[in-house]
């Protein structure tokens, strides 16, 4: 199983049909704050919506497709951070994450796709990973801008936001920059 080790405190562990619950009890509690930026909240209202999960995730890794890993802090999870599948052709991907609130403000997000961008250029050997956010999402597009990630673009109504289009910016970055 995929693990990683960022330092003391923080490891980001692929996701385990044995986290259902915590996964479930972190989203739950995070309800109010992760709605405003993610979609899929509604749609997880059961701990057996986070095996759902957490079962695709695994079929992922499988097919060689990427992996979703919890962010662990001190032993506890605290987020999600993954890859929307691999582009091998184009040897590219994506990164999307959340954290549970609670969480926040504490380095935890930058230094866990930090890793995730080490691990994608030196383990996977990919050349380009793009992360997207919302316009209005400022401490989500903070990450990648921390990373070096340029700003390539902006995406008109990219995401449908429960009641609205939301714009997404886009963020790139090459193995050789």
């Amino acid at each position: 199983m995929f693990a990683y080790q960022i330092d003391e405190g923080i490891e980001l562990r692929l996701l385990e049909l044995r986290h259902a619950d915590q996964l479930f009890q972190l989203t739950d509690q995070s309800r109010e704050s992760l709605r405003e930026w993610l979609p899929w909240l509604d749609f997880t209202r059961t701990v057996a919506d986070s095996k759902n999960f957490i079962g695709g995730t695994l079929q992922q890794f499988c097919r060689n497709d990427g992996f979703q890993a919890g962010i662990w802090y001190k032993g506890e999870l605290a987020g999600v951070i993954g890859l929307h599948g691999i582009n091998w052709s184009n040897k590219s991907t994506s990164i999307g994450y959340w954290l549970g609130s609670g969480f926040e403000g504490k380095g935890l997000m930058t230094k866990a796709c930090k890793a995730v961008v080490d691990y994608c250029f030196t383990e996977l050997e990919l050349n380009r990973i793009e992360i997207r956010t919302a316009t209005e999402n400022i401490k989500s597009a903070a990450i990648p801008q921390r990373l070096g990630f340029k700003q390539e673009g902006r995406l008109e109504q990219a995401e449908w936001l429960y009641d609205k289009f939301v714009d997404h910016f886009v963020f790139g970055l090459v193995k050789d920059q």
